[in-house]
C-alpha cells in the first residue's frame, strides 16, 4: 500500500463528460445497456434518467449512479433498482470515482436473461458496462472561474488592457463595453482572481473599481487536451 498523499484537488478545473453513445453487453443470456451522460443538476439527472425509463420502458431494471457539482461540494446517489442490494448501484458510482469525473450520470439497464448471476456477478456485470459506457463518453474538463468586473476611464483602458494580457491563460473569457464609460468583465480561474486584482488595483493606482458580481454561469467547461 502507497503511502503517498492524496493528489490536491485543482481550484481552477475538474473533469467531466459530453453525453457517450450507448454501449451493450450481454452476461449469461442478460443484456445490459449502458449510456453515461452529462448533467450539471441533480433534477436534470432525475429528468434524463425518467427519459430512459420511458424509452426502455420493457427492460427489466434501470441501475444508476450520478455525480454532480464539483469537488468539495458535490452531490451524489445511486440505486439498485430492485437488484440485490449493493450489486448495482454502488458499482455503478464507483467507476465514476474511478475515473474522477463529475456532473456526470451513468445509467445501465438491464434485460434478465433467464440466467442469475449472483450478487457477484451482478457487481462485475454493472461495472463493466458502466465502465465501457465511461470510456465511450468524450471528456471535459470544467474549468472553475470568477467574474471580475473592471470599470475605469478611458484614460486607463490601456493600462488595464496591458495588465490583462500579462496574465494570460488565468482569463478565460473577456467581455468589454465602452459606452458610456469603459467596462470589462473578466472570467478568471478561481486560483489566480486575487493576483490579478492586485495587480490591476496596482496599474490603475486603485482608480478601477473592481467588485465581483455573481456571474450566469461560475464556471465554463471546454474540450479535455
Amino acid at each position: 500500500m502507497s503511502d503517498a498523499p492524496p493528489e490536491p484537488v485543482d481550484p481552477d478545473r475538474h473533469l467531466s463528460i459530453a453525453d457517450g453513445p450507448e454501449v451493450e453487453i450481454r452476461v449469461k443470456g442478460s443484456r445490459f445497456l449502458g449510456r453515461a451522460l452529462a448533467t450539471g443538476t441533480e433534477e436534470e439527472a432525475l429528468g434524463r434518467l425518467a427519459r430512459i425509463r420511458r424509452r426502455l420502458h420493457d427492460a427489466t431494471h434501470h441501475c444508476w449512479a450520478f455525480r454532480v457539482g464539483s469537488p468539495g461540494e458535490c452531490r451524489e446517489r445511486f440505486d439498485d433498482d430492485g437488484e440485490p442490494s449493493g450489486s448495482a448501484g454502488p458499482p455503478i458510482l464507483g467507476v465514476i470515482h474511478r475515473e474522477d469525473r463529475f456532473d456526470t450520470l451513468i445509467v445501465v439497464t438491464r434485460w434478465f436473461g433467464g440466467t442469475k448471476l449472483g450478487v457477484g456477478g451482478l457487481a462485475r456485470a454493472y461495472a463493466d458496462c458502466a465502465r465501457e459506457a465511461l470510456g465511450a463518453a468524450p471528456a471535459r474538463t470544467i474549468w472553475r472561474t470568477t467574474t471580475l468586473q473592471v470599470d475605469c476611464g478611458f484614460d486607463d483602458v490601456g493600462t488595464v488592457e496591458a495588465t490583462i494580457q500579462k496574465a494570460g491563460d488565468a482569463i478565460r473569457r473577456i467581455d468589454r463595453r465602452f459606452d458610456p464609460t469603459p467596462l470589462l468583465r473578466l472570467s478568471i480561474l478561481r486560483s489566480r482572481v486575487e493576483p490579478i486584482r492586485a495587480a490591476l488595483t496596482e496599474a490603475t493606482a486603485g482608480r478601477a473599481r473592481l467588485t465581483t458580481p455573481p456571474p450566469p454561469n461560475d464556471g465554463e467547461s471546454g474540450a479535455e487536451r
